[in-house]
């Protein structure tokens, strides 16, 4: 809902409104409503506010409260019962903002406030007493929060290109991002980028600053996938449907209910925005306004799900927009898309989350959307054959569970990254490494278990969640995902893995959804968003990337290997040229040169 950035040194330099300002500039449309600043001796803090709950100016930030001071990005949920909490405990309140909230909250509990907010949330707060800067980002990660060390002190933002207007940022190719960008879909999990100069903090995890410069980060969430224990763990499938049915709906309301404006539903014509329509209308909410768009079609390929979001907005008789956008009209939009990338972003929708938020925005500023579900219940054709490359294997074995992983997932192999990439970015194979022990970690009961949890924890949160969070912000338009509420996740991860991979999977999701919304969108096969354009490259689309990857700077930055790169141009829809996932491997390159030219060399 807003946009937030800061600094503090440690060296004796004095922060000043004149590095907040340029910095706000490149937050002003997250947060269009409002802005402020703080500076106080060695540490600063701005904000640029969407306002959504408490629109009055008791919502205004920085918000000041005795010795603290804070910005914060996102909604918590459950503010109006933790509000009603801490006054019973003597916190006196003088705004019914849940901004307000997370300041009483840290003087009643400390840091360890962020176990108690159901939402989605990056913060910074300033403590006069302690001299301590204090950062924290939800359990899933929906909210942003990148950090710069520089000489000494740290900046943080929302975004990107916030902590780029300085000079004085490395803006240096890291490899090791580098590595993750082309080999795990464009995913750079926490603290990489793509930069060497800038990190972002991993989900579910604060970060101290200390008065001497000392950086203590800890890990406050961590997701289990087991069966559950004791009497009240459901013991049939009714049970587990009942039970995801309940905490599905308890998720869905809580996002409609907390905010001051109305809200909307992005509805793509699948079954997840399809459910979350169906769960208002059971809830007894009227006139539900939703929006879908769509594009031209390929040979190969339909442009848009009408035939199934019409449908949708039929039975229930909502309020219904759509959009059809022309191809003629995506490549021009695409340069603005980019601008709103915080990291270069390979989805082929996240032009078209960019285009239908500039419409959805004109009629309101929150809405409800689907991601997340098939991460949650299992969704994507790769699940199953990791969970047959996975069965019986050592679940503590990080070769075994990346040989299981690696072939239905991974762009490319390391081999074949060593050869596309140039020798002077090289790294040895940090994606394997890192995916292997992120697969064994503890307290999962099977090996479909250890990927989903990866992939809710980690591959979502840099892949079609932060899409939707720069693509909707980019428009002062608030993006919540009730898929990813964290206690529905809890609950759906410690289902059996039989009731998420059934019936081509979620099938929990499709029991609930059977009788409630059209059986056709239910026994629907699973598509990707539909842009074709930019998945079958020719034309216009195809000279713009061969332009962007032959271009004096993408030489002079010598990424990619000449001979492997051309290789790639002659022929980009040779069945090696896409990815396992079926991506394109020539749209993932040129995404990547094009989004360092737009916001490093400021050539774009």
């Amino acid at each position: 809902m807003c946009g937030i950035c800061g600094e503090i040194y440690w060296d004796g330099q004095l922060a000043t409104e004149s590095r907040l300002k340029p910095m706000l500039c490149e937050l002003e449309r997250r947060g269009p409503d409002d802005g402020g600043t703080w500076v106080q001796d060695h540490v600063g803090l701005g904000h640029r506010r969407l306002s959504i709950i408490d629109l009055t100016e008791g919502g205004h930030q920085p918000m000041r409260d005795a010795e603290l001071t804070l910005v914060f990005n996102g909604c918590i949920y459950n503010y109006q019962a933790l509000k009603a909490e801490l006054e019973n405990l003597g916190q006196t309140f003088v705004s019914h903002s849940d901004t307000e909230v997370i300041l009483k909250a840290y003087r009643q509990w400390g840091m360890d406030c962020v176990t108690r907010f159901e939402g989605m949330f990056a913060f910074a707060l300033w403590d006069d007493d302690t001299h301590q800067l204090l950062m924290a980002r939800d359990r899933l990660g929906i909210k942003p929060l990148y950090y710069a060390p520089v000489k000494g002190g740290v900046r943080f933002a929302s975004n990107m290109q916030a902590l780029l207007t300085a000079e004085d940022i490395d803006t240096s190719i890291d490899p090791v991002g580098l590595h993750h960008q082309l080999t795990l879909h464009a995913v750079i999990p926490a603290p990489h980028t793509i930069l060497k100069g800038v990190r972002k903090l991993e989900p579910g995890h604060w970060l101290i600053v200390n008065p001497d410069g000392q950086i203590y980060k800890k890990r406050y969430w961590f997701l289990e996938a087991k069966r559950p224990q004791g009497e009240a763990a459901p013991k049939t499938e009714q049970a587990w449907v009942d039970a995801i049915h309940a905490s599905l709906k308890e998720a869905v309301h809580k996002r409609l209910t907390a905010a001051d404006v109305p809200v909307g539903v992005l509805l793509s014509g699948g079954l997840d925005s399809s459910l979350i329509v169906g769960l208002l209308h059971e809830a007894g909410v009227e006139n539900i306004k939703t929006f879908s768009i769509g594009f031209e079609d390929a040979p190969e390929e339909k442009g848009s799900e009408f035939e199934y979001s019409d449908q949708v907005a039929e039975r229930f008789q909502t309020d219904h927009k759509k959009y059809l956008i022309s191809n003629r009209d995506v490549l021009p939009r695409l340069h603005e898309a980019v601008e709103a990338m915080a990291e270069p972003m390979v989805g082929q929708d996240a032009v078209a989350f960019y285009l239908l938020s500039e419409q959805v925005a004109r009629d309101v500023k929150v809405v409800m959307s689907g991601q997340g579900a098939d991460e949650v219940f299992g969704g994507y054709f790769w699940y199953p054959k990791m969970a047959q490359a996975g069965d019986g294997i050592d679940l503590t074995d990080p070769e075994a569970a990346l040989n299981a992983f690696r072939p239905y997932y991974f762009d490319r192999s390391h081999q074949e990254w060593l050869e596309v990439i140039n020798s002077q970015y090289h790294v040895h194979d940090v994606t394997s490494e890192y995916v292997g022990h992120r697969l064994t970690e503890p307290d999962a009961d099977t090996f479909l278990d250890q990927v989903l949890r990866l992939d809710v924890t980690t591959l979502i949160v840099d892949d079609p969640v932060k899409r939707v969070d720069n693509m909707t912000m980019a428009w002062g338009l608030e993006a919540r995902v009730p898929f990813l509420d964290h206690k529905l996740v809890e609950l759906a991860m410690s289902a059996p893995p039989e009731l998420k991979l059934r019936d081509d999977g979620k099938y929990l999701l499709k029991r609930i959804a059977r009788g409630l919304i059209p059986d056709s969108v239910i026994d629907r096969p699973k598509v990707a968003f539909p842009m074709p354009a930019l998945k079958y490259v020719r034309g216009e689309f195809y000279e713009f990337m061969k332009s962007i990857l032959t271009s004096p700077q993408a030489k002079e930055r010598g990424i990619f290997n000449e001979s492997a790169l051309q290789k790639l141009l002659d022929d980009p829809e040779a069945p090696e040229q896409f990815t396992a996932i079926q991506g394109s491997k020539l749209w993932h390159a040129a995404l990547l040169e094009f989004w360092l030219q737009k916001h490093v060399d400021k050539t774009l």
